[in-house]
């Protein structure tokens, strides 16, 4: 497995040598969430889609 910094380094690489600093930054913020969300996954902390739909609801 990639450490973070190499992960961000690859994603950053692949950008078009145009890309403004907001772009970068988006790309290393969506990185990070999807490692967090796979990460919650691990430690089995997820809700049911029926959960989820019901807290939405309470909105």
């Amino acid at each position: 497995m990639n450490t973070l910094k190499q992960e961000a380094l690859a994603a950053i690489a692949q950008l078009p040598e145009t890309s403004d600093i907001d772009t970068m930054m988006y790309n290393l913020y969506v990185i990070d969430k999807v490692i967090k969300g796979k990460e919650a996954v691990e430690k089995g902390e997820t809700i049911s889609a029926e959960d989820l739909k019901r807290e939405i609801e309470s909105w």
